[in-house]
């Protein structure tokens, strides 16, 4: 939630003191369900000032609106209460705002009065694109100085025109000589393991220009050491820019919360230190995999517009086959709507608050009232994906099987896998828009158009298995139907991944039990699987580090020796990856592994019960043997270097080793003993 709504500094003990450390005037966040206490409209705007459960100006809900209804023409204005300006110059006015428009501009003003009617403008642009923006404006008028001081965000124009203005985050606060503040850490939150740009924004707050910024990240890899660079920037005052260290950090598979520190402003402390640090959590994976977009889309056979946008959507279509998933949903306006409308629709058409026809998504993202072009399909599918989907279905008279696997290369919680029953072509649901067959209807949700909450750790996969009878559906022909699967992120929208389930077949079961290791003095990457649980695949493909190095291999057990040297060498985290393969070139998700680097160069003992779990760890990692005899544990990153050793005798029963401060990521526990020496990897989260 947003912090307090109004904050106000009354007095200030004078203008010298003042100027050493920065202040908020005023700080507005409109989380509550009305107005700000104190905060009024123009005499005939009170319906058009209102507090909307939106977050379209980029901050949390709640936020204003400035709604197009009853329609404006002219100016309307929305004045803060009045704050204390005593011996105050000027201030800085910023406030984020997003315009959803149709056509024209119009003109968006801050100006301020001591009385409420007389109005001094302070700052004005005219606005025409729809769009998120950024105001942060240093200001003084005549009022300035004053014990009470209104400011106002003055609009002019015909408001018949668009369909709504919001605002949120709108503040008043001074200025210091000198000033930097730390907006964000830009790493994305969900990265693949490997080497990554630390980035971040910072913006000068100040009135003195930047010229030299100092600052610090942490280094996970190489335990925790603090990297610190001094940047030499131009940055003037009210200015942001995005800095980006020289040195990369590696990330092995785990969660990482990364600090970043301003350390120094222009050689020396800023005024205010209060705002010099940010830290952000990313999640890093063990891979990516092919993305295959989805695309769904509102229509009805009573929409005369959906006609057209229709037929451009079916030639993009045509045009690749194989590089999409489409789910379409049948909704009941304009007019009655279309006859294949039922409940289920109803909750997507909810969920993305669909209110017209045609809407297109992709990837849960409203593609403003056009297709899904064949650019925005493009850029979808070339951007990887951190989840693997694989389904299948089958059917028996009018019941429909389907069994799906949900896989991921990264920890996604509370996420919505989501299974729709379409028929490929309809024709009975034909209506007054002149359009005789429909493509891609959605016939049923299974288990609801909310979807099915999953969990799935790093390397793991969820299986969804569900059995319908579809005669109470408007499915038309059984022999007709197909089957979307896709993962999605809730809140946000973001669609993960998606596919058509495999048709009318058996399901494509995964390998089982995959291990992998660097073995032995000749130095030989060695990966074993055992056959899926159900099935008989045709072949195996194997990958390491994403790259394909054996296609449709048969057996189920994989020695290289000639890439098995330069994964030795490099200490970072390699991943082993195997499909399985079946006929008609179907595939299942991915088996995957991390390859124990053996530096110690002593191949494991088979026939020695080493127990250690839980893998991946957060506070405690317990070990047992079988062995009865003294074993000494010794805990090494990936670098090689020792961070713990435990002695455990023959009548320790389990070993436990606290790993709650040790920092996320890869870690090597050699178990040794007079008959063996062991080593397995352990992943800290």
């Amino acid at each position: 939630m947003k912090k307090t709504l109004l904050l106000t500094i009354a007095l200030f003990l004078s203008i010298a003191a003042f100027a050493q450390s920065r202040g908020i005037i005023l700080n507005e966040t409109f989380d509550s369900a009305s107005l700000p206490e104190g905060w009024t409209t123009s005499e005939g705007a009170e319906e058009n000032w209102i507090i909307s459960q939106t977050n379209n100006a980029g901050g949390s809900a709640n936020e204003l609106q400035l709604s197009w209804w009853p329609v404006i023409y002219g100016s309307s204005r929305m004045m803060t209460a009045p704050v204390n300006l005593s011996g105050i110059n000027e201030v800085v006015v910023s406030f984020s705002h997003y315009l959803d428009n149709q056509v024209n501009e119009y003109t968006l003003s801050i100006a301020t009065s001591t009385d409420g009617n007389d109005w001094n403008t302070a700052w004005s642009q005219t606005y025409g694109e729809t769009g998120l923006y950024e105001v942060e404006q240093l200001i003084s008028t005549p009022d300035m100085g004053n014990e009470n001081v209104y400011f106002s965000i003055f609009y002019e124009g015909s408001s018949f025109t668009m369909n709504g203005w919001y605002f949120d985050n709108f503040q008043i606060s001074t200025q210091d000589n000198l000033d930097i503040e730390l907006l964000s850490v830009d790493m994305t939150e969900m990265l693949n393991y490997g080497f990554h740009d630390v980035r971040f924004t910072v913006q000068n707050t100040g009135s003195t220009t930047i010229e030299s910024v100092e600052a610090t990240f942490k280094d996970f890899f190489n335990n925790g050491n603090i990297v610190t660079e001094t940047f030499e920037v131009n940055i003037e005052s009210l200015e942001k820019q995005e800095l980006t260290f020289t040195e990369k950090a590696y990330l092995a598979p785990g969660t990482y919360v990364m600090p970043i520190e301003i350390v120094s402003v222009n050689g020396t402390d800023d005024s205010n230190d209060g705002n010099n640090f940010i830290e952000k959590e990313i999640n890093v994976g063990m891979g990516l995999t092919q993305k295959i977009p989805m695309i769904e889309s509102f229509s009805s056979s009573t929409c005369g517009y959906c006609v057209e946008a229709n037929i451009m959507m079916n030639e993009v279509l045509e045009a690749n086959p194989g590089r999409y998933t489409y789910t379409k949903y049948p909704v009941n306006f304009p007019g009655t709507g279309d006859p294949y409308y039922f409940n289920e629709v109803a909750g997507r058409a909810g969920y993305y608050q669909v209110s017209a026809a045609p809407e297109f998504y992709l990837d849960g993202s409203l593609q403003e009232y056009n297709i899904v072009t064949q650019e925005a399909l493009d850029e979808s599918y070339n951007t990887p994906s951190f989840v693997n989907i694989r389904g299948t279905f089958n059917v028996d008279d009018n019941t429909i099987n389907i069994t799906a696997d949900f896989m991921s290369y990264i920890k996604m919680e509370n996420v919505r896998a989501f299974v729709s029953v379409n028929e490929k072509t309809t024709t009975e649901n034909a209506s007054s828009n002149g359009e005789t067959e429909f493509h891609h209807i959605m016939m049923k949700m299974l288990d609801s158009p909310t979807g099915n909450v999953v969990n799935i750790n790093a390397g793991e996969y969820q299986r969804l298995e569900f059995t319908h009878d579809m005669s109470s559906t408007n499915v038309e022909e059984m022999n007709d139907l197909e089957v979307a699967l896709w993962l999605q992120n809730y809140e946000t929208g973001e669609i993960y991944n998606s596919h058509f389930a495999y048709e009318y077949t058996d399901h494509c079961y995964p390998v089982q039990n995959l291990r992998s290791a660097i073995v032995g003095d000749c130095i030989t990457l060695h990966i074993d699987w055992d056959a899926p649980e159900e099935g008989t695949p045709v072949g195996y493909n194997i990958y390491v580090n994403g790259e394909l190095i054996e296609e449709n291999f048969t057996g189920n057990s994989y020695t290289d020796v000639t890439i098995a040297g330069d994964l030795y060498d490099d200490k970072h985290v390699h991943i082993a990856e195997v499909v399985a393969v079946y006929e008609n070139g179907m595939t299942s998700v991915a088996a995957i592994a991390i390859i124990d680097n053996d530096w110690t160069n002593v191949a494991e003992t088979e026939d020695v019960n080493v127990m250690i779990y839980p893998n991946p760890a957060k506070d405690v990692v317990r070990l047992s043997t079988d062995n009865g005899q003294q074993t000494t544990v010794r805990v090494y990153n990936v670098m090689g270097i020792l961070v713990g050793t435990r002695l455990a005798t023959s009548e320790t029963d389990e070993i436990e080793i606290n790993v709650s401060d040790y920092n996320p990521g890869v870690y090597f526990f050699n178990i040794q003993s007079e008959e063996f020496n062991v080593t397995k990897k352990i992943i800290v989260e």
